[in-house]
């Protein structure tokens, strides 16, 4: 549907469109090498750029500024293009640089028979132990930690700290931790289970190295630039334009905390020592240092309303929404500012509702487009699937696993936008 710049149109009204249903192609065994909430399919990408090309688009560099785990990019080097992406998380931008290269199996062979023989060798002193995060004991046992310590250092030993084939075995050790941890199986939020027993180290390892040499064996990129960041986007200094076509999913106002869902990985990898640092910067936190008044005098009209409909109810709620809102705003037009001319930007963002209050984030994203100058903007919706956060809330509007609850997120828009 274009809008014609019109915001007060019925976003719930607006048709599903199948064409941004479903893929035609198999989706490649890559994006399930670590898990990661909230990813949206693969196919995604592919039809983005199908879609800018038969609007006349020369595409070369493709931009993500909420890359995640790397979605966008496999799929854009996939295709030929050259990428550029960021991401505030750590543990998402070495997914994404993993998943981002090809590897020789040989080499992979050759550097995991050498990291068992030191892991065989390896012994862990009392000393280790009682160095150990606190955090880390809280979520392992002993002897978990005991043989994760002797893998990590094994790891480092073994591989070059520059080589790409460092970040490809960290990224085989960080998704092993939840299943080693005490971390409830499946859980949406961090949670202990005193009943679950833990898995063994190494054989999770091994199994999850034959996972990933399996994937990167049908894994076609053809050499196209790849450039990924670990920064917050909003401090990136853009001196000129570089993108000719942007495929994002932003956070929603109330998402998780992916500092929190993320924090064995951050915590292993030395990350942080206190994985609640990783939350400052991070768009839709509850945990800024935000000045209330001053982000309020900056709010859209779509924003300020549903920020002062919020205050009634939460007041700290209300104070992350306008936060989030701010970064958004910002957000798009530094997107525009890193689109080549006759470039195109595609959202990927859904609507939600919090104790009560909707909380329309495609509306406030197409006012942004519109304020910043992008034209043509065309907006549609889609089936959510393949997500693995919950779609249902309790009354409070918090995730819940009770399909009795009320569903939300049963879909998401794709909202597009032009920069002539």
């Amino acid at each position: 549907m274009q809008i014609n710049n019109n915001i007060n149109i019925d976003f719930d009204s607006i048709p599903i469109e199948e064409f941004w249903n479903t893929g035609d192609v198999k989706e490649n065994k890559m994006h399930r090498i670590h898990s990661y909430p909230a990813k949206f399919p693969a196919f995604i990408t592919n039809k983005a750029i199908d879609y800018a090309e038969n609007y006349g688009l020369k595409v070369d560099w493709v931009g993500d500024m909420f890359c995640g785990c790397g979605t966008t990019a496999f799929e854009a080097t996939r295709n030929g293009k050259n990428f550029w992406g960021s991401d505030i998380n750590p543990v998402a931008t070495l997914i994404a640089k993993t998943k981002s290269q090809v590897y020789k199996d040989s080499t992979l062979n050759k550097y995991y028979d050498i990291i068992l023989n030191n892991y065989r060798k390896k012994n862990v002193s009392k000393n280790d132990l009682l160095e150990t995060n606190e955090r880390i004991k809280y979520w392992f046992k002993e002897e978990q930690i005991i043989n994760l310590l002797k893998l990590k250092y094994s790891i480092y030993q073994s591989i070059p700290q520059k080589s790409k084939y460092l970040n490809f075995f960290l990224t085989a050790f960080s998704n092993i931790l939840k299943p080693t941890s005490m971390w409830l199986t499946k859980s949406i939020k961090p949670q202990l289970d005193p009943n679950k027993k833990p898995a063994n180290v190494l054989t999770n390892f091994s199994r999850q190295f034959d996972i990933m040499r399996l994937a990167n064996q049908e894994n076609d990129n053809n050499k196209s630039q790849v450039r990924i960041e670990n920064i917050n986007f909003l401090n990136k200094k853009i001196k000129k334009p570089f993108a000719d076509l942007i495929v994002t999913s932003p956070p929603y106002v109330t998402s998780y905390e992916y500092a929190d869902l993320h924090q064995l990985s951050t915590l292993w990898l030395d990350f942080t020592n206190d994985y609640k640092t990783l939350r400052e910067g991070s768009i839709g936190s509850l945990y800024h240092n935000t000045d209330f008044i001053k982000d309020a005098k900056q709010l859209n009209k779509t924003g300020e309303d549903i920020v002062f409909r919020l205050y009634n109810k939460d007041k700290r709620k209300a104070r992350s929404a306008a936060k989030y809102f701010v970064d958004m705003q910002n957000t798009i037009v530094k997107s525009y500012n890193m689109l080549n001319n006759n470039g195109i930007a595609l959202f990927v963002i859904g609507n939600t509702e919090y104790k009560s209050v909707k909380i329309n984030n495609a509306k406030h994203l197409v006012e942004c487009m519109i304020n910043t100058g992008f034209t043509d903007i065309e907006i549609t919706k889609r089936k959510i699937s393949n997500k693995i956060l919950t779609p249902y809330r309790d009354k409070n509007g918090k995730f819940t696993t009770d399909k009795s609850s009320r569903k939300v997120y049963a879909e998401e828009f794709i909202v597009i936008g032009k920069k002539e």
